[in-house]
């Protein structure tokens, strides 16, 4: 397997996946401009056995609540597109389809609408996430996962490069737990994945892909679906769902998680919030914190546009792209209002 990783058409290939929307950044932009030498370089490197990942930089998000992103630099975010390509689609066929996360044809959108395909269909919803997801990923287990269809040891070690470059990037984000049978030595087992990597978004569904056949297989849960570490779980009665969450519980200790504890079996009529949305059987509602935030980014915009800091195209393209999200809930109402700021001005062009 790890010959095709390192071959010029995939490399490159994985370059462009990488720099998709990005090339106006100076790290990919200098990167293209020895593209050529860099790629060979790169080759070279995973070829003899030299490549040796960089340090992660990382920087904090608000929204929708406070989260630790950490990039890779390039060329690395290069090579994590190259092992995917290679090894992605031997786990892909694996997943289950209600798993929408970082998954080609899936995505948010149509999470939502199998969430509100359930909702009409099953009365109550036991929702759960678990508590610091990236952060508690165990390595070894995770490389068991990845090692049981991957045989290939010069591959192996490549994953094992990446997973330990990451190793300790959310360190200060995890609150140790203690699962039965651990000694004080659990505390230094190897764990964590940086958000914001691709090999991270992927890991985490191989990593949740026993999870997501229990449940469906061994629960026989008919209505479920996941995204990322969010998952729901249909039934006709509350008692169907007490049970299931004993056994879910049971079942992610095995993968070192654990769920929220305020995770109970309730109406699916009170609305679902998932994925920024307000699920009903019947209709969808935007999070009202979402609607302010792209409100503040959108007279942010504005502004910025007015004194020539963005071009026309930019701001068009920023609220075209929050309309197309709005649109999936009854939003016209909040759209008129988040969209009602003074006209935007023509600015002349310079002669």
């Amino acid at each position: 397997m790890f010959a095709p990783i390192s071959t010029w058409d995939n490399l490159l290939l994985a370059y462009q996946r990488a720099a998709r929307g990005k090339r106006g950044q100076p790290n990919v932009a200098a990167f293209e401009h020895r593209l050529e030498d860099n790629l060979l370089k790169l080759q070279a490197e995973l070829r003899d056995g030299s490549y040796r990942p960089g340090a992660y930089s990382s920087f904090f998000i608000h929204e929708p609540k406070r989260r630790l992103i950490s990039a890779a630099p390039f060329r690395d975010r290069v090579v994590h597109h190259a092992l995917c390509n290679l090894i992605e689609p031997i786990f892909e066929r694996t997943f289950i389809s209600d798993s929408y996360a970082n998954r080609a044809g899936k995505g948010t959108h149509r999470a939502v609408d199998r969430c509100q395909y359930f909702a009409r269909r099953y009365p109550f919803v036991l929702q759960c996430d678990v508590r610091q997801f990236f952060p508690s990923i165990d390595h070894a287990i995770l490389r068991g996962l990845l090692a049981r269809k991957i045989n290939c040891p010069e591959t192996l070690r490549l994953i094992d490069l990446i997973l330990e470059s990451g190793r300790g990037v959310l360190a200060e984000m995890y609150d140790m737990v203690y699962f039965p049978g651990d000694d004080l030595l659990a505390a230094s087992r190897p764990r964590g994945l940086p958000i914001g990597n691709l090999t991270s978004q992927f890991w985490a569904n191989v990593y949740l892909n026993s999870f997501d056949h229990f449940v469906k297989r061994e629960l026989r849960c008919r209505a479920y679906l996941r995204y990322v570490d969010d998952f729901l779980l249909f039934a006709a009665d509350k008692a169907t769902l007490w049970g299931w969450k004993k056994a879910l519980v049971e079942r992610l200790a095995r993968l070192r998680l654990v769920i929220h504890s305020a995770a109970h079996p309730r109406p699916a009529t009170e609305g679902i919030p998932f994925l920024g949305f307000i699920v009903y059987p019947e209709s969808r509602r935007l999070k009202r914190r979402n609607g302010l935030a792209f409100r503040r980014h959108f007279l942010s915009l504005l502004a910025a546009y007015r004194v020539g800091e963005i071009p026309l195209d930019y701001l068009d393209a920023s609220v075209l792209g929050w309309i197309n999200h709005a649109c999936y809930a009854n939003t016209t109402g909040l759209r008129r209002a988040v969209l009602g700021a003074p006209p935007i001005p023509r600015r002349r062009s310079p002669v």
